[in-house]
């Protein structure tokens, strides 16, 4: 299979379902995702981007998630249980008025638990548990560990497992053995919010299938230190005997911070995964493939050299370039899970050993409109003339600013650019995109869709031209993002004529 036959010309739009809207404080797989799922198939879209669907740890991010494999329980639709009947609208009481604007995760978290609790208690206790037992038997790999992680963390007042008690942390036999009994109960709810997860998701998944929508999903680099998966692998990360990490993952200084991004997360073990023939990626990329048709691998190149920080540090500044596996590791996930329909995030320091093990596998890079025409190194390659086919072209991702809040932005606020840096910016970009008082973001949104790159992908924000205050996630601050929600309504009839319009003009 070549590139071009995994990657058809196409075109999609990016936008986790959390944003959509909906009456419960966050979107989730309810009808408001179904009625995303038309509005795609009558703007003519092929392609529904989304960011990792996982369960989300600190600062309420998909990017650093509890477990790799198992799925976020805000997701699930209240409205789909009480059709299926493990809920009655008699258990929702009175519903709190929640922002429409934005997603208040605690308030969330605070209304929708009691009610998947509720559920899971009605469920267990009927007699419909057949599915259930055979999803448990089949996930069984993951499943068992993260729900007694799950289980063991709320016991233990959600601190990170490395402060739990050491006979815990340390996963001794009995300990594990006691513990399992004793939270029996909250071990099966865990387990049975993953079955809903999986269930709603599938569902959701087949009905854009019939609609001819395919899924892009995302898959971090890394994994959280206060994961399922972390906990229950210590030996392959980079820890000390406590279990903390002794080196973490982040990026050099860049175009969003001037001392880099410190991510805080462990470091591989990647002697041990080769010795172990890489058997925990092939699950991991096995695991994403059942929930998405194509991946995008977020921070690709560490996987040829990665950026090690030790633990101690305050900044991203004084790391250091170390060598990961590089092809090796795709050689042995080919060979086990054949042809890779992934998509490598090759933007910031890329080298020519980078984009040879992206070439040899056929994975399409991505370019950047909104950085084609300032000071990224990289920008040459993001304006359209130097285009490829084999290529997935953004107007902007969930880390940028939307294109209206690019346009408008000032000095020092979500980048490092200058005043002088903004004006030639702006000057650069009306002359090689010939426009003057046109909405610029659907003069970008034409820039990618015209383009020879055989994938386009918008942000929901940039089709509806919104600012700053849209924003999905500025890099390197831990507080105040992943909470943008699109308003009701917003999904027009006009809206989807007018991308139509386009697609077809272009030839997506």
């Amino acid at each position: 299979m070549n590139t071009e036959n995994k990657f058809p010309r196409s075109s999609g739009i990016l936008m986790h379902p959390t944003s959509l809207p909906g009456r419960f404080g966050v979107g989730d797989f309810g009808e408001e995702a179904y009625r995303f799922i038309d509005f795609l198939a009558d703007a003519g879209q092929k392609l529904w981007q989304v960011l990792p669907l996982n369960p989300t740890g600190y600062g309420d991010s998909p990017f650093q998630s509890l477990s790799a494999s198992a799925g976020n329980p805000l997701l699930i639709s209240i409205e789909r249980l009480i059709a299926s009947g493990e809920l009655r609208e008699g258990d929702l009481g009175e519903v709190p008025v929640f922002d429409e604007d934005e997603v208040d995760f605690g308030a969330v978290i605070k209304f929708k638990e009691p009610l998947l609790r509720k559920a899971a208690e009605r469920f267990l206790r009927s007699d419909r548990r057949d599915e259930f037992d055979e999803f448990c038997r089949e996930n069984a790999k993951w499943l068992d560990e993260f729900a007694l992680f799950m289980a063991l963390k709320e016991a233990h007042d959600l601190v990170a497992w490395s402060q739990w008690p050491a006979s815990l942390a340390g996963r001794d036999a009995r300990a594990l053995a006691d513990w399992s009994r004793k939270l029996s109960q909250e071990i099966e709810t865990i387990k049975y919010w993953q079955f809903v997860f999986f269930r709603q998701w599938h569902e959701l998944r087949e009905y854009g299938r019939q609609k001819g929508i395919r899924v892009i999903g995302d898959i971090p680099i890394y994994v959280a230190h206060d994961s399922a998966n972390v906990w229950a692998n210590r030996e392959l990360f980079c820890l000390d005997e406590r279990g903390n990490p002794e080196k973490v993952a982040g990026v050099p200084p860049d175009y969003f911070s001037e001392t880099g991004q410190l991510w805080g997360n462990p470091i591989y073990n990647w002697p041990l995964m080769k010795e172990r023939g890489y058997a925990w990626w092939v699950e991991r990329l096995r695991s994403a493939l059942r929930l998405y048709d194509y991946v995008r691998i977020d921070h690709f190149r560490g996987f040829e050299a990665y950026w090690e920080v030790a633990a101690s540090e305050k900044t991203a500044m004084n790391g250091r370039w170390v060598k990961g596996p590089g092809a090796e590791l795709f050689e042995v996930l080919q060979r086990e899970l054949g042809d890779l329909p992934i998509i490598a995030e090759n933007l910031g320091v890329i080298t020519p050993e980078v984009e040879e093990i992206r070439h040899r596998f056929r994975m399409p890079g991505m370019a950047i409109l909104q950085f084609g025409f300032g000071n990224d190194p990289q920008a040459p390659t993001f304006r359209p003339h130097n285009y490829v086919r084999e290529l997935v072209a953004y107007t902007g991702t969930h880390d940028n600013d939307t294109v209206v809040g690019w346009w408008n932005s000032r000095p020092g606020k979500g980048s490092i650019r200058t005043e002088e840096d903004i004006r030639k910016e702006h000057a650069y970009a009306r002359a090689y995109l010939g426009f003057k008082d046109e909405p610029v973001n659907w003069v970008l949104i034409k820039g990618v869709l015209a383009s020879v790159a055989n994938t386009a992908i918008v942000p929901m924000q940039d089709l509806l031209g919104l600012g700053n205050e849209a924003r999905m996630n500025l890099p390197g601050t831990s507080s105040g993002n992943w909470r943008w929600r699109m308003k009701p309504g917003a999904l027009t009839k006009e809206l989807a004529i007018r991308l139509r319009e386009l697609v077809t003009l272009y030839e997506r």
